[in-house]
Parts: structure tokens; C-alpha cells; sequence
């Protein structure tokens, strides 16, 4: 068995998902009374999720090929504009930051378009704001 970057990945998210499933949500998410649906629930799926694509990744790994530089640098700019964009969710509220950072990633991705440069800045935000807060309850950073 090779070492390469699909085995490494997929033993890294093999391993996170499982530490994810195992020790970060049993501690960090809370019970809640009542709800149909238990607050770990989507959490559980996903890090399971996460831990056999990693493992299937690490043994099944992909034909490599060398990738353009250019769509990499790309990546990472996304990336960071995501992570950004958490942050200052974190320090500002979602309210103020969710319409700016939907108006750049759709930017960046080439989104010209008015009517769904529109629904994408002020619809989409307004949509996930009221889903949360007033039908499920919850509140956003």
C-alpha cells in the first residue's frame, strides 16, 4: 500500500470524523426538552458520514493527477472568504454579514445576474433568519 495524498486525506477525515462522533459532540452539544429530533442527531450523521468517506478514500484511493495551480489558488481564496465570513458572523451577527458574504461568494463564482444577485443577497437571508429564529427558535451567531 502506497502513501499518497488520498490516503493521507482519507485516514485525516477517517480519524476526524470519528473523533467528531466520539468525543467533540457528546461534549459540546447540548440536550434539549422536547423536539421530535435530537439536537445530536444531524451532527452524528454527518461525522459518520464524513468517517467511512474518509476511509474509503484511504483504501480506494484515486488515480493522481498534478492540478492547476490557478483553480487551487482559487480554492483557497474561497476558503478564506468562507472563513472570514464565519468570523465576522461571530463578532457582528448574522444579520449584517449574511447579505455581504452571499454578495461575494456569488461574485466570485460569476454570478452577474441582477434578479438572483437580488434573491441571493436579500431573499436567501432572509429565508434562513426567519426558518431559524422564529420557526425553529433558534438563535444565529
Amino acid at each position: 500500500m502506497t502513501i499518497n495524498a488520498d490516503r493521507i486525506s482519507g485516514a485525516f477525515f477517517c480519524l476526524f470524523g470519528l473523533a467528531m462522533y466520539f468525543f467533540v459532540i457528546p461534549v459540546y452539544v447540548e440536550t434539549a426538552e422536547g423536539g421530535s429530533l435530537s439536537p445530536n442527531t444531524m451532527p452524528n450523521i454527518i461525522s459518520i458520514i464524513i468517517a467511512i468517506s474518509g476511509g474509503i478514500l484511504f483504501l480506494k484511493p484515486t488515480k493522481q493527477q498534478l492540478r492547476d495551480p490557478r483553480k487551487m489558488a482559487i480554492t483557497g481564496f474561497y476558503v478564506l472568504l468562507l472563513v472570514a465570513g464565519i468570523y465576522a458572523m461571530s463578532r457582528f451577527g448574522f444579520e449584517y454579514v449574511a447579505p455581504v458574504l452571499a454578495l461575494a461568494i456569488m461574485w466570485f463564482i460569476g454570478e452577474r445576474r441582477p434578479l438572483w444577485l437580488i434573491s441571493g443577497v436579500v431573499l436567501m437571508p432572509t429565508a434562513i433568519w426567519f426558518a431559524v429564529t422564529q420557526l425553529l427558535g433558534r438563535g444565529l451567531p
